[in-house]
């Protein structure tokens, strides 16, 4: 299929097929600001506006059967009601922009061919973008190219090659940071997690109707969970060990790493699996509040003399009362 053929097609597919499986009895109204999640940002916005508005523009469809298979404007009986005989003729005679669409089927090999390698190469894009980076795709576009496949039922196979695409990334990911050296470990780590977490923010809403209408629906997940789990599988786990001393080392020596990227480690740890806080309790309750037990007055001495010797380390590093 030629690809001027996705631009012209119409964006109401999903209301013309009415016995797709996937997504029946679905509207505008039924998105909101929870399905992006905090941090959705700009993009987000544009994405729910534009799902409030309804589909992408494409050409009107003719009025359709209803359940009970009556022609609307046409009677249980046979005879026509106010919109008469040229009411059923309307619904009959399918103009030419409808034929259009229904002739311009997505087989499965015009996914393959034509609308994955779309998605495959602004996946890419958004996995490796640095912040700040500009990314030359249009955003508009993918996510038509989504819409489109999900009302012709590729939504499997879409979330399959998104999942594929997304854990061949973190593979790598994790290679590159076994083969990093001690000193660079740390960083390297900080800056895969912040890329890829950077990354969800856009990922996401772009594929906001799979999401709705696969993976919340028939796989009872979500598609931003599913994401940080490949994460934590393949990247977080593998490093956990090595990593978690390599901080406990840091922490001890002040200024050895910058506070920020201590932090952004930290909470991701946590954000990633709130259990891995038992390897080092003291260390993740600089960041995270309420994970020690409250303190006692027993302790109040051992409080204080931690106190001053964090106050010791940093006149020594430069730092006045």
């Amino acid at each position: 299929m030629e690809e001027e053929s996705m631009e012209e097609e119409g964006g109401g597919g999903c209301e013309a097929m009415m016995d797709d499986q996937n997504h029946n009895n679905w509207g505008a109204g039924g998105y909101g600001r929870h399905l992006l999640g905090p941090g959705a940002g700009p993009l987000g916005d544009r994405l729910l506006r534009g799902a409030a508005a309804g589909p992408p523009a494409g050409p009107e469809l003719p009025a359709v059967p209803e359940a009970n298979g009556v022609l609307r404007g046409c009677e249980p009986g046979g005879g026509a009601s106010k919109g008469g005989a040229g009411a059923i003729a309307a619904a009959i005679n399918i103009n030419a922009s409808t034929s259009k669409f229904l002739m311009n089927v997505i087989t499965i090999e015009d996914y393959k061919s034509t609308y994955w390698p779309k998605l495959d190469s602004a996946i890419d894009q958004l996995l490796t973008q640095s912040p700040g980076d500009y990314i030359p795709i249009s955003y508009e576009q993918i996510y038509s190219c989504v819409y489109k496949c999900v009302c012709q039922q590729h939504s499997e196979q879409m979330y399959s090659d998104l999942i594929k695409k997304i854990t061949n990334h973190l593979e790598r990911v994790s290679k590159e940071l076994q083969a990093s050296p001690p000193d660079l470990y740390i960083e390297r780590f900080n800056v895969a997690l912040g890329q890829y977490m950077g990354a969800l923010q856009s990922i996401v809403p772009l594929f906001i109707y799979m999401n709705k209408f696969y993976i919340e629906t028939k796989l009872n997940r979500d598609l931003k969970d599913d994401l940080i789990k490949l994460f934590t599988e393949h990247v977080a786990e593998k490093h956990i060990y090595n990593l978690m001393p390599l901080l406990l080392e840091a922490q001890s020596t002040p200024f050895q790493i910058t506070p920020s990227t201590m932090a952004n480690i930290v909470k991701g740890l946590y954000t990633l699996r709130p259990e891995w806080v038992q390897m080092a309790p003291a260390l993740f309750s600089k960041f995270i509040p309420n994970i020690l037990p409250p303190a006692v007055e027993s302790e109040l001495q051992e409080y204080a003399a931690q106190d001053q010797k964090l106050q010791r380390e940093l006149m020594q590093n430069g730092f006045t009362r």
